[in-house]
């Protein structure tokens, strides 16, 4: 744990071609412009704390890179791989004697923040508060989900994008002639400088370790010139590498939330298992199969939701190894469920309502009545408990006038969303009619105590309700 090693001649390529300043960066146009946070965070114009998110290959270490060599300051690099509070206590306590002292500026670098835990993470609440320690954190998740609201609350977060196509190749050019790189031998034929590009997918780091693979492969049989047969074969080798190195996150994580939503169970357990291989983090294939569970499953087995939120809680409570026995668990019941995406579609028309301004006043008997003064602005006037009515459900408008008749919710048949498919258009019918029903809470007549007492009569819909709703229980036993 110290600053970055210098970078030697037997370094990987990528490395060697890191940028030695805001000049040679390529790509990320939107962070690089005068005064904007990157350009104030190399130049150390402003001590501000700031967390890097984006893909592998999209910068975030070459930044940490330019940070270290462009200032003074005293630069600390860690990964949240193999440190732990120890270590960050002990930087803190570090900078701050050197700040006693009149020392230079700390900047701590954090790769993979991302695996750092909540109490971890606590630790460095204090010191980037009164800035005893400039934070620079990287991380390839989204950090509104993998880092503490705290910690982000106190840094400024940029975001970086994959590079397009023209920017990975023009670095790929840049490899093969600078001197750094392959010093102008062998040379990238055409056909193969696209085959890398088309791999790569915006990942620099990828393109660079391929070009890296592919020039070894023709200088090992005397070639000076790389050619679409030997790219390809390079890239066969550097892609088990990546594999193994977690670097097709992405598109193993799309193959694996496909094969649930498709329901081939031996498919997901297959990407499952090669999440767990390449060592990606158990926490994020957890979220990931609570967010399924909903968007995918959703109605159609609502007891999914629990199964996938306790896989989740028992990979924070049991840990990897064992751990992937609730993981595979949980995926079987998820990819074997019926499916249905009405809650996701659902939620997609009423957010879309509300951001085209749609929705007006809450209506007034629903307003809060539990303050002095509420009534007198007529607040709850009006209002029908429906736990009066033996129905338990009456006739009552809930939403504004202007989303009046609006269905949203639209109920797939897939499983026990069936039953729900059955007792909607009950439920709505109750809601939605005309006019107010009578009261329908049961109630005794004056000659209850004579024994001449009648249950009230029930109309079509209470009968229908009430048959749906046994219908709906015995299905669910």
């Amino acid at each position: 744990m110290a600053g970055f090693t210098p970078v030697g001649d037997d370094a990987p390529l990528a490395v060697r071609m890191r940028p030695t300043g805001l000049d040679e960066l390529i790509g990320q146009d939107h962070l690089r412009a005068p005064g904007a946070p990157l350009h104030q965070l190399v130049s150390g114009a402003a001590p501000m704390s700031v967390i890097l998110w984006g893909p592998p290959g999209s910068g975030k270490t070459t930044i940490a890179h330019l940070v270290a060599g462009a200032t003074d300051r005293r630069f600390v690099a860690m990964s949240a791989l193999n440190a732990g509070v120890k270590d960050v206590r002990a930087v803190i306590d570090a900078a701050r004697r050197q700040r006693r002292a009149g020392g230079p500026q700390t900047v701590l670098f954090i790769d993979e923040v991302h695996r750092f835990s909540k109490t971890q993470q606590d630790s460095l609440l204090a010191a980037v508060e009164d800035r005893t320690v400039t934070l620079l954190a990287a991380t390839t998740e989204n950090p509104y989900f993998s880092v503490i609201s705290p910690l982000l609350s106190r840094c400024v977060l940029l975001t970086l994008q994959p590079l397009d196509d023209d920017a990975v190749r023009s670095l790929l050019r840049r490899a093969v002639v600078d001197g750094r790189g392959l010093g102008g031998t062998p040379v990238l034929a055409p056909e193969a400088e696209e085959h890398l590009v088309r791999l790569a997918a915006g990942d620099v780091r990828k393109a660079l370790t391929a070009l890296e693979a592919a020039a070894a492969s023709a200088t090992a049989v005397g070639a000076r010139r790389i050619d679409l047969p030997t790219a390809e074969q390079a890239v066969d080798s550097a892609a088990v590498r990546y594999d193994r190195d977690g670097d097709s996150h992405y598109d193993v994580t799309s193959a694996f939330i496909k094969s649930m939503r498709g329901s081939d169970v031996d498919a997901a357990l297959h990407w499952l298992a090669r999440m767990l291989v390449a060592g990606e983090d158990p926490r994020f294939i957890a979220r990931r199969m609570v967010i399924f569970a909903s968007e995918d499953v959703g109605m159609a087995d609502p007891g999914a939701l629990g199964v996938a939120t306790a896989a989740a809680h028992a990979v924070e409570y049991v840990g990897l190894p064992e751990a992937q026995l609730n993981l595979a668990q949980a995926v079987i019941h998820l990819t074997t469920a019926p499916k249905s995406n009405s809650a996701t579609t659902a939620i997609g028309a009423a957010l879309a309502d509300v951001r085209a301004g749609r929705g007006g006043s809450v209506p007034r008997g629903l307003r809060d009545a539990h303050y002095p003064g509420a009534k007198g602005l007529g607040h709850g006037t009006g209002y029908r408990y429906p736990h009066d009515d033996q129905r338990g459900v009456v006739n009552q408008q809930y939403v504004p006038d202007d989303l009046v008749g609006t269905d949203y919710y639209r109920p797939s048949q897939h499983g026990a969303e069936r039953a729900v498919a059955d007792r909607l258009p009950l439920l709505r019918r109750i809601i939605r009619q005309s006019s107010p029903t009578a009261d329908r809470r049961p109630t005794a007549s004056c000659g209850a105590g004579l024994g001449n007492s009648r249950p009230p009569e029930r109309s079509g819909d209470d009968a229908a309700y009430e048959g749906g709703r046994d219908a709906t229980e015995e299905g669910q036993q």
